[in-house]
């Protein structure tokens, strides 16, 4: 690859106005970031607990399966979905979509879902470590999990560290869309 296509923004002309560079990156990055954590999930619906020590057993498959397979690919699908604030489908809905298809979008009917959604996944995969075993979370002060080793831990934390950049990156996403679409209207 030459020095000069390194520099050139993405090929995508699809939308009103030209997209920052930073924020086309980061929107196509996003699903291979969260994919990680994706995978490290799945062993678990087979019961197989990663080196995790477990205080209570896990739920029967008929329950994990179907759980953990929804939650990985609701977890993509949603990431996929924030490339939208850097394409044309997330300024003018597709045309095989009922009833809305063809229309444009309203900036804030894009941007207010994915700012809220932002600062919940922000709360839900936010933790700041304590020590002792313990960490604060939006939601109060709670135990982390206990492995057998070190290397299960290390790898546990390579996999689902990314997630905690998942909420920050849909708001600088969302006020990035937000700016393009407001000046593009004035």
């Amino acid at each position: 690859m030459t020095p000069s296509l390194l520099h050139k923004p993405p090929l995508v002309s699809d939308t009103e106005r030209p997209v920052p560079r930073w924020a086309m990156r980061l929107a196509y990055a996003l699903p291979l970031l969260l994919l990680p954590s994706c995978l490290w999930r799945l062993p678990f619906a087979l019961h197989f607990e990663m080196g995790q020590i477990q205080e209570r057993g896990l739920p029967p498959y008929w329950v994990s399966v179907p759980y953990v397979l929804a939650l990985s690919v609701l977890t993509e699908v949603t990431a996929i979905l924030a490339i939208g604030l850097v394409r044309g489908w997330g300024e003018v809905a597709p045309a095989w979509i009922p009833v809305i298809g063809g229309r444009r979008v309203r900036p804030m009917a894009a941007v207010v879902p994915a700012v809220l959604g932002g600062l919940i996944l922000t709360l839900l995969f936010t933790n700041v470590p304590l020590g002792g075993g313990r960490s604060l979370t939006a939601f109060g002060v709670s135990e982390t999990v206990g492995y057998t080793n070190d290397a299960w831990e290390t790898l546990a934390t390579i996999c689902v560290a990314p997630t905690a950049v998942w909420g920050p990156v849909i708001i600088a996403l969302a006020i990035a869309y937000y700016r393009r679409r407001a000046r593009a209207a004035g």
